[in-house]
C-alpha cells in the first residue's frame, strides 16, 4: 500500500485552485484593511460635520480637547503645536484621516496610507489617550499596532496598487 501526497489543491499559490487554508491566509489582512479604511473615513467625516469640533474653544471643540490633554500627554510639545492653530489642526487631522481611509480602503499607495494611519494613531496615543490607565483602555495604541501589518504588507490584492503592478507587467496577486 502506498501513501501519496495530495497535490490537487496546492497547484500554484498565485494562480489556480488552492485549499481553504491558503485562501484564508492569502486574504487575512483584507478584513483589517476594510475595518481601518472605513473607520478612518468615518472619523474624518465625523470631525468635518461636527459643528462643535472645528472650533478653538467650547464644549466638544478641538481646542478644549487639546487643552484638557496637555498636562497628561506623553509628548506635550505635540499638544502645544496643535494649540497654535487648533482649527487648522482639526482640519489637518480630519482630511488626513479621510486620505488615509480612502487610500487604505482602495489600496491606493497602501503602504504610505498605512504609515499615515500609524502616525495619526501614534500622535493620538501620545497626546489624548496617553493617560489611560491601564494603558490598554486607550484604543489609539491598538490602532497604532493594527497599522503595522499593513505598512509591512501593503495591499497586494484587491487594490489599485495590485492593478497597477499587474498592468506594468510586474505580476502580483490577483
Amino acid at each position: 500500500m502506498t501513501h501519496g501526497i495530495r497535490t490537487d489543491t496546492h497547484l500554484n499559490r498565485l494562480h489556480g485552485p488552492r485549499g481553504w487554508r491558503d485562501t484564508a491566509a492569502h486574504y487575512a489582512l483584507l478584513p483589517l484593511r476594510v475595518f481601518l479604511g472605513v473607520t478612518l473615513i468615518y472619523a474624518g467625516l465625523d470631525k468635518l460635520t461636527d459643528s462643535a469640533f472645528m472650533k478653538a474653544s467650547g464644549a466638544g471643540s478641538i481646542g478644549d480637547t487639546m487643552r484638557a490633554a496637555h498636562d497628561s500627554a506623553g509628548i506635550p510639545a505635540l499638544v502645544d503645536l496643535a494649540l497654535k492653530s487648533p482649527v487648522g489642526f482639526g482640519y489637518a487631522i480630519a482630511f488626513g484621516e479621510l486620505a488615509v481611509g480612502i487610500g487604505t480602503l482602495l489600496g491606493l499607495l497602501a503602504r504610505l496610507a498605512a504609515l499615515g494611519g500609524a502616525l495619526i494613531s501614534f500622535s493620538f496615543w501620545m497626546t489624548v489617550s496617553w493617560s489611560s490607565t491601564p494603558y490598554y483602555y486607550g484604543n489609539d495604541l491598538a490602532y497604532f499596532m493594527a497599522w503595522i501589518p499593513l505598512i509591512l504588507a501593503g495591499a497586494p490584492y484587491l487594490s489599485l496598487d495590485a492593478a497597477w503592478r499587474a498592468r506594468r507587467g510586474q505580476g502580483g496577486y490577483r
